[in-house]
């Protein structure tokens, strides 16, 4: 399986498994999302469009998108408005320009309502236009617009005097008429070429000539983040940081939770691994804990990092798993005789599937049920027992907790013949088996925890 799958199985194992906390907090990032947009006033924006005459070069267009958003036009533009309390300062956060196709200069304004957007825009492209046209000098000097058509007008009148020079010429064929009549045809060749050029660089002067493509579009609609945009990206924010955090706190976990590691931290080997149904709310004993409630109302009080536990079925097949527990037990054994079941202190899981265990066995072997807290490990003596049996719920401890129960065992002198994993499954199904009924477990269940108190 790639590292992709795994990665998909157990994103889809949190989302099963813990699909109540995920809907609480995509709920409540939603309302977070939603109460971050009222406060933040409604943004609506338009453009204007600016036709640039002429041939421009990319870099020309892209400081004319610079010039259509400098502070010089917004200021300008601010002034001709006159909203009260909006400075050209602030206008300038609400104004942009960027080059499009054909030679074009978008002008984008935003406002907190679609009448100012579109006022605004539209002031900001005259603005520009009229800048650029007194950067070309149309309104500084009256005179320079003249100034090449007069130009032009005298090398014509010369052009034509030159004509008439060569017409008057001596129309002889010595030497000096000739050189007179070359000279004057050069004169006059170089004179159309200075014509021809001023007339090429007519076009260079007209892109001061812009033009405002119509007045911008009134928006219909809010710009974004919306309202909207801004409540679902909240619950989507929530959702992953969530899922992110399941994640990253299962990879930093040092729990136990494949079956190799455990045996490994014990020193012994496995056994089997049974399930225990579970129990109803009204038989738990932290029912009413508010913490447990709330665990219980989250979700969160089951392990979604453990794959899904292979269930027996029915109760029927329930028993045949412990049967076969018991039945290599005693293969391990010499000889019968009694055994000390350890049970670290606060697994509920592991606890009833001792008591379980112990009333599959039938006195043979013979078990005896002891709690082992993990902090402080402590196993009683050894008497007349042949060894120890550890029964634990995957996923619950670390290696140095199980191999503090080790060494603990080791202290007494018990020997770890086995490992039993218990994993814990839904409620029990009302059908039962026939055999011998479950409630023949309950008692020895009692019987096995105060075994276990006393020995404590």
């Amino acid at each position: 399986m790639s590292d992709e799958t795994i990665r998909l199985v157990t994103i889809g194992r949190i989302i099963r498994r813990r699909g109540r906390l995920l809907i609480i907090l995509a709920v409540v990032g939603a309302l977070v999302g939603y109460g971050t947009s009222l406060l933040f006033p409604p943004r609506y924006t338009t453009s204007a469009s600016v036709l640039l005459p002429g041939a421009w070069e990319e870099r020309e267009l892209l400081t004319q998108t610079e010039i259509a958003s400098s502070s010089v036009v917004v200021d300008r533009a601010a002034a001709t408005l006159g909203w009260t309390g909006v400075s050209g300062s602030e206008l300038r956060d609400r104004v942009s320009a960027q080059a499009a196709d054909g030679n074009i200069v978008k002008i984008s304004g935003t406002a907190d309502t679609p009448e100012r957007a579109q006022r605004l825009s539209d002031q900001v492209a005259q603005q520009f236009v009229a800048f650029a046209a007194r950067i070309a000098g149309d309104d500084t000097d009256p005179d320079a617009a003249a100034r090449p058509e007069a130009l032009r007008q005298m090398v014509v009148q010369t052009s034509r005097r030159i004509t008439e020079l060569a017409d008057a010429a001596d129309p002889g064929q010595t030497v000096e008429s000739v050189q007179t009549r070359t000279e004057l045809a050069k004169l006059r060749t170089a004179l159309q070429e200075a014509i021809n050029k001023l007339d090429e660089a007519d076009p260079a002067a007209d892109k001061a000539n812009m033009v405002v493509m119509g007045p911008a579009a009134r928006p219909d609609g809010e710009a974004p983040p919306t309202r909207l945009q801004l409540t679902v990206a909240g619950a989507l924010l929530f959702l992953l940081l969530a899922v992110v955090g399941h994640l990253t706190a299962a990879r930093m976990s040092r729990r136990l939770r494949t079956e190799p590691e455990i045996a490994a931290a014990l020193g012994s080997a496995l056994l089997g691994t049974v399930d225990v149904p579970g129990e109803p709310p009204a038989h738990r004993p932290d029912g009413r804990d508010p913490r447990a409630r709330i665990r219980r109302l989250l979700g969160v009080d089951t392990r979604w990092d453990l794959p899904s536990p292979q269930t027996s079925g029915d109760e029927t097949g329930r028993r045949i798993r412990y049967r076969r527990v018991c039945a290599r037990l005693r293969d391990r054994l010499p000889a019968p005789g009694r055994l000390l079941v350890v049970v670290p202190d606060g697994d509920e899981i592991a606890r009833r599937a001792a008591g379980q265990l112990v009333a599959e066995a039938e006195s043979d072997p013979l078990l005896r049920v002891v709690g082992v807290s993990v902090s402080r490990p402590m196993v009683p003596d050894r008497d007349d027992e042949s060894g120890a049996l550890v029964v634990l719920s995957a996923g619950s401890w670390t290696a140095g907790d199980l191999t503090g129960i080790a060494e603990a065992c080791a202290d007494a002198q018990h020997e770890v013949v086995g490992i039993v994993l218990a994993a814990g499954t839904g409620r029990a199904r009302p059908t039962r088996s026939a055999g011998r009924p479950r409630d023949a477990a309950m008692p020895a269940l009692a019987v096995g925890e105060g075994t276990a108190g006393g020995s404590r």
